[in-house]
């Protein structure tokens, strides 16, 4: 319990942290929200896609949603984790009593609150300020929490693991850089048939382009499920894909989570 206890009073502190640094709640925390309310805006109130007439605030909602799980979970570990190694953090507070279940603990729970926090935002400006209508079953909302929950978890780890090949001076180009490439080429942006196969091929391999599936399958009508690259939404492949990444990136955070810097000990 006493690490579980300090693990909360991490909590606080990443919490506090992170809200003192601007670029990282601009760039993962508010930057799915206002790319939601430009492409509202932008593309107006009435577009047809797969054959349904929705709103563009509810057209982009999935994707928006989708891209704010990996930037609140993935971009967040891997951009503060690596600056925490660059800076002495981490070795500091290896030396200390805490247990180091207790930091990673408080890594979690900053995932966690910014990410619900950030879901709250999205859904509120989506139904209050552009009138999309929620889902009103059970069972889509089921798909929610899970789809978000798997992709949380394996952006949390994927970060943590990837954060080893980051630096604070190359967090830019070795973590947003990729992270924006994803968000264009897995169905966030743009619709995802209208992207080259070859591209939607790769983007399968990664996990941003299933937690968008999913969250379509959320949002969507039912219909729209025949314009999937697999002519359905696949929810079951989508749990397998998320499952080997969260599975993967925990073995990966594992494996490579470092203290100390390259060269010093």
């Amino acid at each position: 319990m006493n690490a579980v206890s300090l693990g909360l009073d991490r909590t606080v502190i990443e919490l506090k942290m992170y809200s003192r640094e601007k670029e990282a709640v601009f760039f993962s925390f508010l930057f799915p929200i206002l790319m939601l309310a430009l492409f509202s805006v932008i593309f107006g109130e009435s577009m047809e896609a797969g054959g349904a007439e929705m709103s563009a605030a509810a057209y982009f909602l999935p994707g928006m949603i989708s891209a704010g799980i990996l930037l609140t979970s993935f971009q967040t570990m891997a951009m503060s984790v690596a600056a925490e190694r660059d800076d002495g953090t981490l070795k500091r507070l290896r030396s200390t009593p805490m247990p180091p279940v207790s930091y990673f603990l408080g890594k979690v729970g900053l995932v966690v609150v910014t990410a619900l926090a950030q879901q709250a935002l999205l859904l509120a400006v989506a139904t209050f300020a552009f009138g999309v209508d929620l889902p009103d079953t059970a069972a889509r909302w089921l798909t929610f929490a899970w789809v978000f929950g798997l992709g949380a978890f394996a952006g949390t780890v994927l970060g943590t693991a990837y954060s080893s090949l980051a630096s604070a001076r190359s967090a830019g180009a070795v973590v947003v850089a990729p992270m924006l490439l994803l968000q264009f080429i897995s169905g966030v942006y743009f619709a995802f048939t209208d992207i080259p196969g070859w591209l939607q091929q790769v983007a399968s391999v990664f996990p941003l382009k299933w937690i968008a599936q999913g969250m379509r399958s959320v949002f969507f009508p039912d219909v729209m499920a025949s314009i999937e690259m697999g002519g359905a939404w696949e929810l079951g492949r989508t749990a397998l894909v998320l499952g080997v990444w969260a599975l993967g990136g925990l073995v990966l955070c594992v494996l490579t989570f470092r203290w100390f810097k390259r060269g010093t000990t």
